[in-house]
C-alpha cells in the first residue's frame, strides 16, 4: 500500500500527482524535491494521527556491496580542486558529496527500512514518501529543517559543524556555520518583510546518534501572499548543502560530481495549504537520506548520500573521514549491522 508518514501522521491512498510548485497552494500533500530541483508532490484521500508507522525493521533484508560515486582518492581529490577554486576567488565554500549505491533484494521495501531507522537512528525530521507508482520511494532520517511554515511565518534551520563530540569541533566548523547562516539569511530576505529576517540561534551544539552538529535558527516574516513556488525559488537548494556564493558552489557540485544527488540534499516534508490558520508545511533537508532508483540495466538499487563543506581551512582526508561518519550508523542499520 503506498502512503507516507510525518511524525505521527500517515498519509494513505494518493489520489493526485503533481509537478508544479504552484499546485502546493491548495489541499495537503507530500513532497519531494530533488536536488537538481525536480519537484514531486503527493496529494492523498485520507490521514491518520498517531498509531503505528507502516513497515516492519525485522523484515529488512542486509543490503551489502555498496559503491561510492566518489571513492577515498576522488574525493580527496575534489577537495583538492575545491580548495583551488577557493584561493582563485571564485567561491567561499561548497559541499561536496559521494552517493553510495548496492543492488537491492526483491523482497526489499523501504518501510521496512524505515522502521529499522525510527528504531536505530530516531531523527527530528523523520519521513517516508513510498509512493512507486509516482515514480517516489524515499525514507528520511533527516536532523535538519529546510523550511517550517505557519502561516506567514517562516523558519530555516542550517546545519554546519560535524564532529564525534561538541570537544572535537573546529574553528572550521564554527565560520563554515556563521557563513551559511549569511547565506540563508539572503535567501529568506528575497519573499521577507524588510527588517523581518533574524537570527533567533546561532551554532547550537545537537547530538545526533554517533556525532554532534552546530545548528542555527533563521527566521522571517514572510510578505503577504508569498507563494510555496517563490519561496522555493528563493532558497532552493538549500544553502548548508550547495555552498557560498551558492551559484558559484552549484558550478563547482556540477563540475566535481559524476552522478545526480537526487532527492539527497534536496527537500522532503509535506505541505498543508488548507490549515484554516494559513499555510503550513516542514520540509527537512534531503540529508541522511535513502531511495531507490533503477539502473539502464533494470538492477534495482539503494541509494545513501553523504559529503562534507568544504572551506580553505579543509584538511582532505580529514573531510573523507566526516563523510564516513555521516554513514557509518545509516548505512550500518540498512546493512543488517548493529551499530553504536
Amino acid at each position: 500500500m503506498e502512503f507516507a508518514r510525518f511524525g505521527s501522521t500517515t498519509w494513505w491512498d494518493p489520489v493526485e500527482v503533481s509537478h508544479d510548485p504552484a499546485g502546493l497552494e491548495r489541499g495537503r500533500w507530500a513532497v519531494v524535491v530533488t536536488f537538481e530541483g525536480a519537484l514531486t508532490a503527493v496529494r492523498f484521500a485520507r490521514r491518520d494521527e498517531g498509531g503505528r508507522a507502516p513497515g516492519d525493521a525485522a523484515r529488512w533484508p542486509a543490503v551489502t556491496d555498496w559503491r561510492p560515486s566518489l571513492d577515498r582518492a576522488a574525493y580527496v581529490a575534489g577537495v583538492e580542486e575545491v580548495r583551488r577554486r577557493i584561493a582563485a576567488g571564485t567561491v567561499y565554500q561548497v559541499n561536496l558529496t559521494t552517493v553510495l549505491s548496492a543492488p537491492l533484494p526483491d523482497e526489499a521495501r523501504l518501510p521496512d527500512l524505515a522502521a529499522r531507522l525510527a528504531a536505530g537512528n530516531p531523527a527530528p525530521f523523520a519521513g517516508v514518501v513510498h509512493v512507486p507508482s509516482a515514480g517516489v520511494d524515499v525514507v528520511t532520517a533527516s536532523p535538519e529543517r529546510y523550511l517550517t511554515r505557519t502561516g506567514d511565518r517562516i523558519v530555516s534551520s542550517p546545519i554546519k559543524g560535524t564532529a564525534p563530540t561538541v570537544e572535537q569541533m573546529l574553528t572550521k566548523d564554527v565560520a563554515e556555520n556563521v557563513m551559511i547562516v549569511d547565506l540563508v539569511r539572503n535567501d529568506l530576505q528575497h519573499v521577507c518583510a524588510p527588517g523581518s529576517v533574524v537570527v533567533e540561534r546561532l551554532c547550537g551544539p545537537e547530538e545526533h546518534p554517533g556525532l554532534v552538529h552546530l545548528v542555527s535558527d533563521v527566521a522571517g516574516d514572510l510578505r503577504p501572499g508569498t507563494t510555496w513556488a517563490e519561496v522555493l525559488e528563493a532558497s532552493f537548494p538549500p544553502g548548508s548543502v550547495s555552498g557560498a556564493p551558492k551559484s558559484s558552489a552549484l558550478t563547482a557540485i556540477a563540475d566535481l560530481e559524476p552522478v545526480p544527488r537526487g532527492p539527497y540534499c534536496g527537500a522532503v516534508g509535506w505541505v498543508d495549504a488548507d490549515h484554516p490558520d494559513g499555510s503550513r508545511g516542514e520540509l527537512a533537508v534531503g540529508i541522511r537520506t535513502f531511495w531507490t532508483a533503477t539502473d539502464p540495466d533494470g538492477v534495482r538499487r539503494l541509494r545513501f548520500g553523504t559529503g562534507a563543506g568544504i572551506t580553505w581551512a579543509s584538511d582532505p582526508e580529514g573531510e573523507w573521514r566526516e563523510c564516513e561518519l555521516k554513514a557509518r550508523v545509516l548505512v550500518g542499520l540498512a546493512s543488517g549491522r548493529v551499530v553504536t
